[in-house]
């Protein structure tokens, strides 16, 4: 499928070199820097048009861009819908449901088969973002339009948070002299176990056996920077569990 994509950034170029490298033709990314008349004309000549560049940008960037008939423009948000891409006919979000940190390792995720969620307004924009998942090798879903925000949010916990709390575990333990490579596999055999068994199951440790006693412990020991996410956590982990902590103590 002849494409182009305008953005230069991390998601555009990862897509550019993952869809190159599964033999599609693929033109740009198109910046900034180049003649306004090269992007007013994008949708020109090719069946889709990915604008790859950030939220607050696309809606703009799709106003400059000239309709044309039977070309799908698609954007790569998670959060934004269909609207951000008027005034053309054939619209589609594409969202990889996966991290692209830079367009090295994004390019390697996209072309290991990742999920993908997907929104379209008509049957041809749909078919052209089913074929970037399947040149891809992935997996996608449909995300309804009143649904967006908390599907992204939900990709937020999953990948943005869980860095987050990975980085608060290094910083904790790197006071007891834990290297930051046991955490992290302690971290990866626990994601294993929660794909396998499901959160409920895999979940383990003091909150689940309602070891009130080790989690006072824990926020003792803690730097007042920690606290709030510690107890924010494992008032969770009580949630998913079932069980009741003592009066106070997640609070």
């Amino acid at each position: 499928m002849l494409t182009r994509i305008i953005g230069p950034g991390r998601a555009g170029t990862a897509l550019h070199r993952a869809l190159t490298a599964a033999g599609w033709e693929v033109d740009g990314p198109i910046g900034r820097e180049q003649d306004p008349k090269a992007r007013s004309s994008a949708a020109s000549g090719v069946e889709l048009l990915v604008i790859a560049t950030r939220d607050a940008e696309v809606a703009a960037v799709a106003g400059s861009v000239r309709p044309v008939p039977g070309a799908t423009v698609a954007h790569l948000s998670g959060l934004l819908g269909l609207d951000a891409l008027a005034p053309h006919e054939r619209r589609a979000a594409i969202h990889p449901l996966v991290s692209l940190p830079d367009p090295d390792v994004g390019a390697a995720r996209l072309g290991e088969g990742p999920w993908f969620g997907l929104r379209s307004n008509l049957p041809a924009a749909g078919a052209a973002a089913r074929a970037v998942v399947a040149a891809l090798g992935g997996r996608s879903f449909s995300v309804p339009e009143q649904e967006r925000a908390r599907y992204h949010a939900a990709a937020a916990i999953a990948a943005n948070h869980l860095v987050a709390l990975l980085a608060q575990a290094e910083r904790v333990g790197a006071a007891a002299g834990v290297p930051p490579e046991a955490l992290v596999d302690l971290a990866r055999g626990t994601l294993e176990n929660a794909a396998r068994m499901g959160p409920h199951a895999a979940l383990t440790g003091p909150v689940a056996r309602g070891d009130w006693a080790t989690v006072a412990a824990h926020l003792e020991a803690l730097a007042p920077g920690d606290v709030p996410a510690y107890r924010a956590l494992a008032a969770e982990a009580a949630r998913l569990a079932g069980v009741e902590p003592p009066p106070g103590l997640l609070d």
